[in-house]
């Protein structure tokens, strides 16, 4: 049976292929307060806003590619059973090819209702663009399928069994920061190995029991398949 990998990949991870993070040093993402465009206070006051700057995250999301990183961890899939938990929201490592991936905070490739049930389905986004006029089976306006601040994370408890019983931990361009997502490196059990990987790992909130790669995630990718046996990968 093939050892367990469970990834806990952050905007970091994303930003290499050219995806700009969530939050930068003054508190805005491009250009915009986080209460304008990511909680749902701001979808019910101006819910044209919200869409178009989804929509124009999308458009971004598809004008770029993988990198070496999410290749990498599609590529662990052939000698380990390898689980990504993501809190991005592209599709970068189901395009890189990784067949198990956990969206935390959702895929903005996908819309869900506005209305009241909005995790019984989830609808692919043909293109870039949402309008408004585009309605879901409900008959509510589409929203992207995004975890905005103040909503539930659906996928938690998934996230949370999938830790329990993983060999190993690669903590990869996440801050920890964000919760309840952060809390996930404590649900491992005492026998897993754990590494963790961003330039500024010194500054995480991580003990000693974490093995640290004070890389960025292309960077860490030479040192990752030495540490997990392996030579050499297919690209």
């Amino acid at each position: 049976m093939k050892k367990k990998i469970v990834v806990l990949s952050g905007a970091g991870i994303s930003a290499e292929s050219g995806i700009s993070t969530f939050r930068d040093s003054n508190g805005l993402w491009e250009n915009y307060r986080i209460e304008e465009v990511a909680t749902p206070e701001a979808w019910n006051t101006n819910p044209e806003l919200v869409q178009r700057f989804y929509n124009l995250r999308r458009k971004q999301v598809m004008e770029v590619f993988p990198n070496a990183a999410h290749v990498f961890f599609r590529e662990l899939e052939s000698h380990y059973n390898v689980v990504v938990v993501t809190q991005n929201i592209d599709d970068l490592h189901e395009r890189a090819g990784s067949s198990n991936v956990i969206h935390l905070h959702g895929n903005i490739r996908y819309a869900k209702s506005s209305g009241p049930k909005q995790e019984a389905k989830y609808y692919p986004i043909e293109g870039w663009e949402l309008s408004m006029n585009d309605l879901c089976d409900d008959g509510y306006p589409l929203r992207p399928h995004v975890v905005w601040f103040g909503e539930s994370v659906p996928e938690m408890e998934r996230a949370v069994e999938t830790l329990s019983d993983a060999d190993y931990l690669i903590v990869i361009g996440t801050s920890l920061n964000v919760y309840p997502a952060a809390g996930l490196i404590h649900y491992v059990s005492n026998s897993c190995e754990k590494l963790i990987v961003d330039p500024k790992v010194s500054e995480l909130p991580v003990d000693s029991s974490f093995t640290s790669l004070a890389k960025s995630a292309v960077e860490s990718v030479p040192e990752l398949k030495k540490f997990f046996g392996i030579d050499s990968l297919r690209s």
